[in-house]
């Protein structure tokens, strides 16, 4: 761990008395958003791949799984995302940007998504209905929470991706300055997909900032 990096972990855990050694932590607390990219920089398809599968391992309620990711990296798409994302320079210097989609919570999914845990031996097959059942008592017939879900399972696998750009030397920069009806039409969303947010990943150049100072813990937390 870096001598910068232990001092910020050291200052916000001086209440508890921790300081932080390990190495995903420090990942976590040195990634800061990323403002300038190099433009000349790529990532190949395997690399934005295994970032992506990264993000799948986020965790969904139900299992769900329900987000899509449209990974914008050559220069024809990038000059088409230009004035969905408002012209940013962020959206077409880096080395690609995901279209992060969450997709609204479906109880019916529920059989397709813990079947390969049944057929695992994770799961019981005569637990399917029960699950089912229960997913439905929260998702059906209640459009907020279905929308809810997607926002979050989307956001969840969103983190993940940038933690994982982190440990792989790349900067991210999730951004939800984007026209999200002009998004819609151009990646194809299904009338159950709602255009999260944009993030960008790449390799750096200098001039960005470092993580920034985070109002301290016990101001945000507190214990019952």
């Amino acid at each position: 761990m870096t001598t910068a990096i232990a001092e910020t972990a050291q200052t916000r855990n001086a209440n508890e008395g921790l300081v932080m050694t390990n190495a995903v932590i420090e990942t976590m607390l040195s990634r800061s958003a990323t403002k300038y990219y190099d433009p000349e920089a790529v990532l190949t398809d395997e690399q934005i791949t295994a970032l992506v599968e990264i993000g799948t391992s986020a965790p969904t309620s139900f299992n769900f799984q329900n987000w899509r990711f449209v990974a914008v990296r050559s220069p024809e798409a990038k000059e088409r995302l230009r004035p969905i994302a408002w012209n940013q320079a962020i959206s077409y210097e880096a080395a690609v940007t995901f279209i992060i989609i969450g997709q609204l919570a479906d109880a019916s999914t529920v059989p397709a998504v813990f079947g390969p845990m049944v057929k695992a031996g994770y799961m019981p097959a005569d637990q399917l209905p029960e699950a089912e059942k229960g997913a439905r008592g929260i998702y059906d017939d209640n459009p907020q929470q279905q929308r809810d879900e997607a926002m979050r399972s989307a956001t969840f696998g969103a983190a993940a991706i940038i933690y994982a750009a982190r440990s792989m030397g790349w900067g991210s920069t999730p951004m939800i300055g984007f026209d999200p009806a002009a998004a819609r039409k151009e990646y194809g969303l299904a009338n159950n997909e709602i255009p999260v947010m944009l993030l960008a990943v790449g390799p750096m150049r200098d001039g960005n900032w470092p993580s920034k100072p985070r109002r301290p813990v016990l101001d945000v937390l507190s214990f019952r």
